[in-house]
Protein backbone atom coordinates (compact mmCIF):
# COMPACT_ATOMS: atom_id res chain seq x y z
CA UNK A 1 0.00 0.00 0.00
CA UNK A 2 1.25 3.48 -0.90
CA UNK A 3 1.13 4.85 2.65
CA UNK A 4 1.93 8.53 1.86
CA UNK A 5 -0.81 8.60 -0.77
CA UNK A 6 -3.25 6.93 1.63
CA UNK A 7 -2.41 9.48 4.32
CA UNK A 8 -3.09 12.37 1.95
CA UNK A 9 -6.35 10.80 0.78
CA UNK A 10 -7.51 10.24 4.36
CA UNK A 11 -6.74 13.80 5.45
CA UNK A 12 -8.40 15.31 2.38
CA UNK A 13 -11.61 13.32 2.80
CA UNK A 14 -11.88 14.35 6.44
CA UNK A 15 -11.02 17.99 5.72
CA UNK A 16 -13.62 18.09 2.93
CA UNK A 17 -16.27 16.90 5.39
CA UNK A 18 -15.95 19.95 7.66
CA UNK A 19 -17.36 23.39 6.97
CA UNK A 20 -15.94 26.58 8.50
CA UNK A 21 -19.09 27.12 10.54
CA UNK A 22 -18.80 23.57 11.93
CA UNK A 23 -15.57 24.51 13.70
CA UNK A 24 -16.31 28.13 14.61
CA UNK A 25 -14.55 29.83 11.71
CA UNK A 26 -16.00 32.75 9.79
CA UNK A 27 -16.45 31.96 6.10
CA UNK A 28 -15.84 35.15 4.12
CA UNK A 29 -17.49 35.27 0.74
CA UNK A 30 -19.89 32.75 -0.76
CA UNK A 31 -17.69 30.95 -3.28
CA UNK A 32 -15.08 28.45 -2.18
CA UNK A 33 -12.94 26.56 -4.66
CA UNK A 34 -12.70 23.45 -2.50
CA UNK A 35 -15.30 21.61 -0.39
CA UNK A 36 -14.89 21.81 3.34
CA UNK A 37 -12.00 23.49 5.11
CA UNK A 38 -8.98 24.89 3.33
CA UNK A 39 -5.57 23.57 4.32
CA UNK A 40 -4.72 26.90 5.89
CA UNK A 41 -7.86 26.79 8.02
CA UNK A 42 -7.17 23.26 9.20
CA UNK A 43 -3.57 24.17 10.04
CA UNK A 44 -4.80 27.17 12.02
CA UNK A 45 -7.18 24.98 14.04
CA UNK A 46 -4.44 22.42 14.70
CA UNK A 47 -1.86 25.04 15.65
CA UNK A 48 0.68 23.99 13.01
CA UNK A 49 2.07 25.90 10.08
CA UNK A 50 0.20 25.72 6.80
CA UNK A 51 3.42 24.65 5.07
CA UNK A 52 3.94 21.74 7.47
CA UNK A 53 0.35 20.55 7.18
CA UNK A 54 0.55 20.77 3.38
CA UNK A 55 3.69 18.61 3.37
CA UNK A 56 1.95 16.10 5.64
CA UNK A 57 -1.10 15.92 3.39
CA UNK A 58 1.12 15.52 0.34
CA UNK A 59 3.05 12.68 1.94
CA UNK A 60 6.28 14.67 2.08
CA UNK A 61 6.69 14.67 5.85
CA UNK A 62 7.19 11.70 8.15
CA UNK A 63 7.72 11.17 11.84
CA UNK A 64 5.02 13.55 13.04
CA UNK A 65 4.88 13.67 16.82
CA UNK A 66 1.96 12.42 18.88
CA UNK A 67 1.22 16.00 19.85
CA UNK A 68 0.92 17.12 16.25
CA UNK A 69 -1.22 14.13 15.27
CA UNK A 70 -3.48 14.66 18.28
CA UNK A 71 -3.90 18.31 17.36
CA UNK A 72 -4.81 17.44 13.78
CA UNK A 73 -7.17 14.71 14.98
CA UNK A 74 -8.95 17.18 17.25
CA UNK A 75 -9.21 19.75 14.47
CA UNK A 76 -10.67 17.15 12.13
CA UNK A 77 -12.93 15.77 14.88
CA UNK A 78 -11.69 12.24 14.33
CA UNK A 79 -13.12 9.28 16.20
CA UNK A 80 -10.75 7.10 18.28
CA UNK A 81 -10.60 4.56 15.44
CA UNK A 82 -9.82 7.31 12.93
CA UNK A 83 -7.13 8.70 15.25
CA UNK A 84 -5.48 5.30 15.43
CA UNK A 85 -5.67 5.02 11.64
CA UNK A 86 -4.08 8.45 11.26
CA UNK A 87 -1.18 7.32 13.44
CA UNK A 88 -0.69 4.16 11.37
CA UNK A 89 -0.59 6.14 8.13
CA UNK A 90 1.58 8.97 9.44
CA UNK A 91 4.15 6.63 11.00
CA UNK A 92 4.18 3.38 9.02
CA UNK A 93 6.65 0.65 10.01
CA UNK A 94 10.07 0.87 8.47
CA UNK A 95 10.43 -1.03 5.25
CA UNK A 96 12.55 -4.11 5.39
CA UNK A 97 12.61 -7.78 4.62
CA UNK A 98 9.94 -9.64 6.50
CA UNK A 99 9.50 -13.39 6.68
CA UNK A 100 6.80 -14.74 4.40
CA UNK A 101 3.62 -15.46 6.28
CA UNK A 102 2.56 -19.06 6.43
CA UNK A 103 -1.02 -19.94 5.58
CA UNK A 104 -3.21 -19.08 8.54
CA UNK A 105 -4.97 -21.80 10.49
CA UNK A 106 -7.21 -21.92 13.53
CA UNK A 107 -5.64 -23.45 16.61
CA UNK A 108 -6.90 -26.90 17.69
CA UNK A 109 -8.17 -25.42 20.95
CA UNK A 110 -10.13 -22.82 18.99
CA UNK A 111 -11.67 -25.53 16.84
CA UNK A 112 -12.73 -27.43 19.96
CA UNK A 113 -14.32 -24.25 21.27
CA UNK A 114 -16.24 -23.87 18.00
CA UNK A 115 -17.49 -27.43 18.19
CA UNK A 116 -18.73 -26.87 21.76
CA UNK A 117 -20.75 -23.77 20.85
CA UNK A 118 -24.05 -25.55 20.27
CA UNK A 119 -26.79 -23.24 19.05
CA UNK A 120 -24.42 -20.31 18.49
CA UNK A 121 -23.30 -19.45 14.93
CA UNK A 122 -19.54 -18.95 15.18
CA UNK A 123 -16.78 -18.28 12.64
CA UNK A 124 -13.02 -17.86 13.01
CA UNK A 125 -11.68 -15.11 10.74
CA UNK A 126 -8.07 -14.59 9.80
CA UNK A 127 -6.25 -11.28 9.79
CA UNK A 128 -7.36 -10.66 6.18
CA UNK A 129 -10.98 -11.74 6.77
CA UNK A 130 -10.43 -15.26 5.42
CA UNK A 131 -12.73 -17.86 6.99
CA UNK A 132 -10.40 -20.24 8.84
CA UNK A 133 -13.10 -22.35 10.49
CA UNK A 134 -16.79 -22.36 11.30
CA UNK A 135 -19.15 -24.50 13.28
CA UNK A 136 -22.15 -26.08 11.52
CA UNK A 137 -24.50 -23.25 12.46
CA UNK A 138 -21.98 -20.58 11.46
CA UNK A 139 -21.61 -22.25 8.07
CA UNK A 140 -25.39 -22.57 7.66
CA UNK A 141 -25.93 -18.90 8.56
CA UNK A 142 -23.42 -17.09 6.38
CA UNK A 143 -22.46 -19.50 3.60
CA UNK A 144 -24.69 -22.55 3.36
CA UNK A 145 -24.29 -22.46 -0.42
CA UNK A 146 -20.56 -23.21 -0.08
CA UNK A 147 -19.00 -26.60 0.75
CA UNK A 148 -18.72 -27.23 4.48
CA UNK A 149 -14.98 -27.92 4.15
CA UNK A 150 -14.25 -24.71 2.19
CA UNK A 151 -12.16 -23.17 5.03
CA UNK A 152 -9.82 -26.17 4.92
CA UNK A 153 -8.44 -25.18 1.50
CA UNK A 154 -5.97 -22.29 2.06
CA UNK A 155 -5.63 -21.40 -1.63
CA UNK A 156 -9.31 -20.55 -2.13
CA UNK A 157 -10.86 -20.11 1.28
CA UNK A 158 -14.01 -18.03 1.62
CA UNK A 159 -13.23 -14.42 2.42
CA UNK A 160 -16.03 -12.36 3.95
CA UNK A 161 -15.00 -9.19 2.09
CA UNK A 162 -14.83 -10.94 -1.27
CA UNK A 163 -18.10 -12.77 -0.63
CA UNK A 164 -19.93 -9.58 0.28
CA UNK A 165 -18.98 -7.74 -2.91
CA UNK A 166 -18.59 -10.54 -5.47
CA UNK A 167 -20.91 -13.40 -4.39
CA UNK A 168 -24.58 -12.84 -5.33
CA UNK A 169 -25.76 -15.37 -2.72
CA UNK A 170 -24.07 -13.39 0.05
CA UNK A 171 -25.46 -10.14 -1.31
CA UNK A 172 -29.00 -11.49 -1.09
CA UNK A 173 -28.39 -12.54 2.53
CA UNK A 174 -28.32 -8.93 3.79
CA UNK A 175 -31.46 -6.78 3.36
CA UNK A 176 -29.37 -3.72 4.23
CA UNK A 177 -26.53 -4.65 1.91
CA UNK A 178 -25.28 -1.07 1.59
CA UNK A 179 -24.96 -0.72 5.36
CA UNK A 180 -23.16 -4.05 5.60
CA UNK A 181 -20.82 -3.00 2.79
CA UNK A 182 -19.94 0.26 4.56
CA UNK A 183 -19.24 -1.65 7.76
CA UNK A 184 -17.02 -4.14 5.93
CA UNK A 185 -14.96 -1.50 4.11
CA UNK A 186 -14.56 0.50 7.33
CA UNK A 187 -13.05 -2.56 9.04
CA UNK A 188 -10.84 -3.39 6.06
CA UNK A 189 -9.50 0.18 5.94
CA UNK A 190 -8.46 -0.02 9.57
CA UNK A 191 -6.65 -3.34 9.06
CA UNK A 192 -4.97 -2.18 5.84
CA UNK A 193 -3.68 0.97 7.56
CA UNK A 194 -2.16 -1.11 10.36
CA UNK A 195 -0.47 -3.52 7.92
CA UNK A 196 0.68 -1.48 4.90
CA UNK A 197 3.32 -4.06 3.95
CA UNK A 198 0.92 -7.02 3.76
CA UNK A 199 1.09 -8.03 0.10
CA UNK A 200 -1.89 -10.40 0.19
CA UNK A 201 -4.04 -7.79 1.87
CA UNK A 202 -3.08 -5.27 -0.82
CA UNK A 203 -3.93 -7.86 -3.48
CA UNK A 204 -7.37 -8.33 -1.94
CA UNK A 205 -8.02 -4.58 -2.00
CA UNK A 206 -6.79 -4.40 -5.60
CA UNK A 207 -8.99 -7.27 -6.69
CA UNK A 208 -12.10 -5.80 -5.10
CA UNK A 209 -11.34 -2.34 -6.50
CA UNK A 210 -11.05 -3.74 -10.03
CA UNK A 211 -14.04 -6.08 -9.87
CA UNK A 212 -16.56 -4.05 -7.87
CA UNK A 213 -17.40 -0.44 -8.62
CA UNK A 214 -19.34 -0.28 -5.35
CA UNK A 215 -16.28 -1.33 -3.38
CA UNK A 216 -14.09 1.17 -5.25
CA UNK A 217 -16.51 4.01 -4.48
CA UNK A 218 -16.67 3.13 -0.79
CA UNK A 219 -12.90 2.65 -0.55
CA UNK A 220 -12.27 6.10 -2.04
CA UNK A 221 -14.27 7.71 0.78
CA UNK A 222 -11.79 6.28 3.28
CA UNK A 223 -14.28 5.10 5.96
CA UNK A 224 -12.61 3.86 9.15
CA UNK A 225 -14.38 2.11 12.01
CA UNK A 226 -13.73 -0.97 14.14
CA UNK A 227 -16.95 -2.97 13.85
CA UNK A 228 -16.62 -5.37 16.77
CA UNK A 229 -20.24 -5.62 17.89
CA UNK A 230 -23.72 -4.60 16.89
CA UNK A 231 -26.81 -6.00 15.19
CA UNK A 232 -27.18 -7.46 11.72
CA UNK A 233 -30.28 -8.25 9.70
CA UNK A 234 -30.40 -11.33 7.50
CA UNK A 235 -32.85 -12.75 5.01
CA UNK A 236 -31.87 -16.39 5.06
CA UNK A 237 -32.99 -18.58 2.15
CA UNK A 238 -34.07 -21.39 4.53
CA UNK A 239 -35.58 -19.67 7.57
CA UNK A 240 -36.37 -16.15 6.41
CA UNK A 241 -35.74 -12.91 8.37
CA UNK A 242 -33.26 -12.87 11.25
CA UNK A 243 -32.18 -10.04 13.52
CA UNK A 244 -29.00 -11.12 15.29
CA UNK A 245 -26.56 -9.48 17.65
CA UNK A 246 -22.90 -10.08 16.87
CA UNK A 247 -19.66 -9.88 18.80
CA UNK A 248 -16.16 -10.15 17.35
CA UNK A 249 -13.46 -11.09 19.84
CA UNK A 250 -9.76 -10.95 19.00
CA UNK A 251 -7.99 -14.21 19.78
CA UNK A 252 -4.78 -13.72 21.81
CA UNK A 253 -1.41 -14.56 20.23
CA UNK A 254 -3.05 -15.47 16.93
CA UNK A 255 -1.65 -12.84 14.56
CA UNK A 256 -4.92 -10.95 14.27
CA UNK A 257 -7.46 -13.77 14.16
CA UNK A 258 -10.94 -13.16 15.57
CA UNK A 259 -13.91 -15.19 16.72
CA UNK A 260 -17.20 -13.91 15.31
CA UNK A 261 -20.36 -15.02 17.14
CA UNK A 262 -24.06 -14.37 16.61
CA UNK A 263 -27.04 -14.58 18.93
CA UNK A 264 -30.75 -13.77 19.00
CA UNK A 265 -32.86 -12.06 21.64
CA UNK A 266 -34.49 -14.70 23.87
CA UNK A 267 -38.11 -15.38 22.96
CA UNK A 268 -37.89 -13.51 19.67
CA UNK A 269 -38.90 -14.82 16.22
CA UNK A 270 -35.21 -14.69 15.33
CA UNK A 271 -34.41 -17.12 18.15
CA UNK A 272 -37.02 -19.53 16.82
CA UNK A 273 -35.65 -19.19 13.29
CA UNK A 274 -32.12 -19.77 14.57
CA UNK A 275 -33.23 -22.97 16.31
CA UNK A 276 -34.80 -24.15 13.06
CA UNK A 277 -31.61 -23.36 11.18
CA UNK A 278 -29.65 -25.25 13.83
CA UNK A 279 -31.74 -28.37 13.22
CA UNK A 280 -31.13 -28.01 9.49
CA UNK A 281 -27.40 -27.70 10.10
CA UNK A 282 -27.28 -30.74 12.40
CA UNK A 283 -29.10 -32.81 9.78
CA UNK A 284 -26.69 -31.61 7.07
CA UNK A 285 -23.60 -32.52 9.09
CA UNK A 286 -24.95 -35.83 10.37
CA UNK A 287 -22.92 -38.85 9.16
Amino acid sequence: MDTPAELGSFLRTRRAGLRPEDVGLVAYGTRRRVPGLRREELAQLAGVSAAYYTRLEQGQSSGASDGVLDAIARALRLSPDERAHLGNLARPPRAGRRPARRAESARPATRRLLAAMDGVPAVVLGARFDVLAWNPLGHALIAGHLPADAPEHPDDRPNTQRMLFLDPHTRELYPDWKGEARRAVSSLRLVAGAHPDDRRLAELVGELTMRSGEFAALWSRHPVRRCAFGTKSFHHPLVGPLELDFEMTRLPDSGGQALLMYGAEPGSPSEAALRLLSREAVAFYAP
